[in-house]
């Protein structure tokens, strides 16, 4: 059993490196920046083109990026890398229990 959960949580993190890496193209398509800068504690502080136009596109390209949608509550929530990969991933449903 224990050798279960150990394939479950590296499954998991392995899924969770997949989602960051995703997030980071998507960073970087629309920013036109190094997606290696980006960090789970990345903020728009850290990013000059992530004012509000830069969010509304990096939103988009998230959508398009995992097939997702996000409503207003999801888009207030986006502070930073790691809220943005939390949104992704309840949106996707498949990462449960995962922390980034």
């Amino acid at each position: 059993m224990a050798e279960e959960h150990t394939d479950r949580r590296e499954k998991g993190i392995l899924i969770m490196e997949e989602l960051l890496a995703k997030v980071k193209m998507a960073f970087s398509s629309t920013f036109d920046i190094d997606p290696q800068s980006i960090t789970p504690d990345s903020t728009p502080n850290d990013i000059p083109a992530w004012d509000s136009m830069g969010h509304v596109e990096l939103a988009s390209s998230l959508e398009h990026a995992f097939g997702v949608s996000f409503d207003v509550d999801d888009l207030m929530a986006m502070e930073n890398v790691k809220e943005i990969c939390r949104v992704v991933q309840s949106k996707l449903g498949k990462v449960q229990g995962v922390r980034v």
